[in-house]
């Protein structure tokens, strides 16, 4: 995962509307490489009222709320943007997860860090961003649910890469070693949108890296499940 930042194109899904429309906020700038100022306002709004779960993650997570908005809402709150790598998940963790006090988060990240959205980046590095943000999450109290990276088998904004598929399961793999030796909830979305060729599944995906309707829809009973369990206790 040594490839250079490229920026995502824009897309001509149902949902790529709502992307769009954010792009002039939603996406890093020079100033806020991050994006610690996309959810500024409406983490104020939420007069610090504790939430019960945060949903964490990239343009999958981002797009998910107008995709299954029954999925969010009732202290459930959606903290993704597109484009974002784990590095910049990190550093908003505090912002926009831990400073809403919720019960529990929800990571998914890895398709932009295999894309090198944001520079150069190996396996070890993006180990070292997930271990953080869950270190940040248990050392406030929080439940943690890991989000497995949904399949694909070429980035179509960087064409380039090879072996996409592969470095896939071996993040896979890896995150969910982490939560079993950790005791977190595991959400295995890879397994229910897979193909035999080891990417999405024609029916679930719009290009092959982002979710169609139907792709959310197989999402929400392992997300619901996952959510479910985090909250249990």
């Amino acid at each position: 995962m040594n490839e250079t930042m490229r920026p995502e194109p824009r897309r001509s899904s149902p949902l790529a509307g709502m992307v769009d429309d954010l792009s002039g906020v939603a996406l890093a700038t020079e100033d806020d490489w991050p994006a610690l100022g996309r959810y500024r306002a409406a983490n104020a709004r939420l007069n610090g009222v504790p939430q019960k779960l945060v949903f964490l993650g990239d343009s999958i997570t981002e797009m998910w709320q107008a995709a299954d908005p029954a999925m969010f809402g009732r202290g459930i709150v959606n903290r993704g943007i597109a484009g974002q790598t784990a590095p910049q998940m990190l550093l908003r963790f505090m912002a926009d997860v831990v400073s809403l006090t919720p019960r529990a988060v929800h990571l998914m990240a890895g398709t932009n860090d295999i894309a090198g959205n944001t520079g150069p980046a190996t396996v070890v590095d993006y180990q070292n961003h997930m271990l953080a943000m869950v270190a940040l999450a248990q050392a406030h109290g929080l439940r943690v649910i890991i989000g497995s990276i949904p399949p694909m088998t070429t980035v179509p904004w960087r064409r380039e890469i090879d072996a996409v598929a592969a470095r896939v399961v071996e993040l896979n793999h890896w995150l969910r070693a982490l939560a079993v030796g950790r005791g977190f909830v595991h959400a295995d979305y890879h397994a229910v949108l897979a193909a035999p060729d080891g990417g999405m599944h024609a029916a679930f995906t719009t290009d092959g890296v982002h979710l169609s309707d139907t792709g959310y829809r197989r999402m929400r009973p392992i997300a619901r499940a996952a959510v479910a369990a985090a909250l249990k206790t």
